[in-house]
């Protein structure tokens, strides 16, 4: 059941002497783990009123950790969350509803539809990620375009990818994604959303997941990993794109990271992803901020999410991450990121980008297209419809239930 009662309502307009709120979050890496005690402390110095007591949590077991403390009614104050477990929480009535005191904030930032579930708001966006076009810029030369070719739209891509698939043995135009369980569905979404197609109708009583966009899609898909693919798991592929096996991939800011960081000497642009017609639509996800319905001490929380989203404090987040694009509009119009072109290509990027569907089943449905997607690229037919249709059938069921 949906918690129906707003933070607004739950929060008092009266003063506090001393509050101590637990925060629970996921940076625990070297380089970012002091930046989150800097912006605590910050933030205490600012509010004596209010302490900071924060747990690191690990990817490998925070879920669960997170799902037993909500259902003990332990949970912590603040909570970061993967996108993508919003609704499972929200739906079981863990998450307070926002709306109404992120209002003046809404026209500040990105991903709001990443916290959004039946049209209330459950988190504030912190954190966000996309997926961007990688070319490597020496191939395309050998290959026959000049230094300002991108492409910027899906018959552009496939023959330059195919063109750079030509020029030797060893050489690969694409770099397609083997049946790597939560990548595969990402790489192909952006070409499913680009050409049109959608998961559920606009009501979200039907999936139309197997719709002739959707078996375009798919067909440019299996096109490029059959015709030119070099086919890995996402770390293979960035390595042999770094390696100048491969002209085109798609990939995060992770790799900008990487190729900084090991100093890599690759020739490489990076472009807004393609679509039909100017621009596609990439994949965003993010980190939300949520906060406890059962928290006693939401206005300091709030108080405290608000702390931590300010552009200043993203910025000084996403310089040390160094692959992170920030939720906050200001922030991303630091020099920071104005004066990286890579990194304007990611943040022109996040406004052009598609969110999966807030749904609590959502997990189960990514594996459902995941499964489908492995089928068309691996299986023994060369069709395409028919895994669709399939995975539509077995969403059909799934949400029956």
């Amino acid at each position: 059941m949906v918690c129906t009662l707003t933070l607004s309502v739950l929060i008092s307009g009266s003063a506090f002497s001393s509050t101590t709120i637990e925060f629970w979050q996921f940076w625990t890496d070297a380089q970012i783990k002091p930046v989150i005690n800097e912006i605590v402390g910050d933030f205490e110095k600012a509010n004596p009123d209010i302490k900071v007591n924060v747990t690191d949590l690990t990817w490998a077991n925070g879920f669960e950790k997170i799902a037993i403390a909500f259902n003990s009614k332990s949970g912590p104050d603040v909570i970061e969350l993967g996108a993508d477990w919003v609704a499972q929480f929200a739906d079981a009535g863990h998450l307070a509803d926002m709306s109404e005191n992120i209002k003046a904030d809404k026209d500040n930032f990105h991903g709001w539809g990443l916290s959004t579930y039946k049209d209330k708001i459950y988190g504030f966006p912190w954190i966000l990620g996309t997926r961007v076009i990688f070319a490597n810029r020496d191939l395309l030369t050998k290959a026959g375009y000049d230094s300002t070719f991108n492409p910027v739209s899906f018959s552009d891509f496939k023959h330059a990818a195919l063109k750079v698939g030509t020029l030797g043995k060893n050489i690969f135009g694409w770099g397609s994604n083997t049946a790597e369980k939560h990548r595969l569905y990402k790489k192909y979404l952006p070409f499913f959303w680009s050409y049109g197609a959608r998961i559920f109708s606009d009501d979200g009583r039907y999936c139309v997941i197997a719709s002739n966009y959707a078996v375009d899609a798919l067909k440019l898909y299996k096109d490029l990993h059959d015709s030119c693919g070099y086919v890995a798991n996402q770390r293979g592929i960035e390595d042999a794109f770094l390696d100048g096996k491969v002209g085109f991939i798609l990939s995060g800011d992770w790799l900008l990271k990487r190729i900084e960081q090991e100093n890599r000497k690759i020739n490489f642009s990076t472009s807004l992803f393609p679509g039909k017609t100017f621009p596609g639509k990439s994949f965003l996800g993010g980190e939300i901020l949520s906060i406890n319905s059962a928290s006693d001490k939401k206005e300091a929380a709030l108080k405290f999410i608000k702390f931590l989203t300010l552009p200043a404090n993203q910025v000084k987040f996403c310089q040390a991450s160094r692959s992170s694009t920030p939720s906050s509009k200001t922030a991303g119009q630091n020099g920071y990121f104005t004066s990286n072109p890579h990194l304007v290509t990611f943040n022109k990027q996040i406004a052009l980008s598609q969110h999966p569907p807030v749904d609590p089943d959502w997990v189960k449905i990514e594996d459902i297209i995941e499964k489908a997607v492995e089928e068309a690229l691996f299986g023994k037919s060369n069709l395409v419809a028919e895994p669709l249709r399939a995975a539509r059938h077995k969403i059909e069921e799934l949400k029956k239930k």
